[in-house]
């Protein structure tokens, strides 16, 4: 068998492979979970997202979410979220963020990106809590610290989620205010651009 015909073969073969439409065994370097700039929801897995509170039936506290025509990435047409919070309550306060990832594999990548910044007017807390959920649900927690009223993109290594157990089934990343970090206890977070990226 000569190596002509070895080379032919080796190129049949792709070009089978390719003509069947098989899935590539790589990711592209960066995986987009919402962009939020079609002003609406879903997000760009298909999955859901809003505000959540820990008691909706206590008027003293909150999150509202809305789309802000503030685009990250500088986008005239493009959108963030905004979020209003409230923990300034005689109960215990806690509320925020959440946006469904889908069971989204994760195996490829090794970042969990996005861009947050204070609202100058409404004023805003410096610390927020990250928590991102496998399939499992049980919640893994970061503090993301240092925010200021200027767009900044936040990279965390996916090592820093040390409860997630499985990383093929993303369920959910959840934004939390509560009334330990968050200070001052009412005011505007904006965030945008959620991706995965390998770094």
């Amino acid at each position: 068998m000569n190596t002509r015909f070895l080379s032919l073969t080796a190129l049949l073969a792709l070009t089978l492979c390719f003509s069947m439409n098989l899935k590539p065994s790589f990711a592209a370097e960066e995986l987009v979970v919402a962009d939020f700039d079609t002003g609406d929801k879903p997000n760009n897995l298909g999955g859901d997202f809003g505000g959540w509170d820990k008691d909706p039936n206590d008027e003293t506290q909150g999150t509202k979410m809305s789309f802000e025509a503030d685009d990250a990435m500088g986008d005239p047409a493009g959108y963030a979220i905004r979020l209003d919070y409230d923990v300034d309550s005689p109960n215990p306060a806690y509320n925020g963020f959440w946006i469904k990832m889908n069971g989204e594999d994760a195996t490829l990548y090794n970042t969990l990106n996005f861009y947050i910044k204070g609202h100058a007017e409404a004023g805003f807390t410096k610390r927020v809590k990250l928590e991102l959920k496998d399939m499992t649900n049980k919640p893994s927690p970061y503090i993301v610290g240092g925010i200021t009223e200027q767009w900044q993109k936040i990279s965390i290594p996916f090592e820093k989620f040390r409860r997630i157990s499985d990383w093929s089934a993303l369920n959910e990343l959840i934004l939390v205010f509560d009334d330990i970090n968050s200070n001052p206890k009412k005011g505007t977070i904006l965030i945008d651009q959620i991706t995965l990226s390998k770094e």
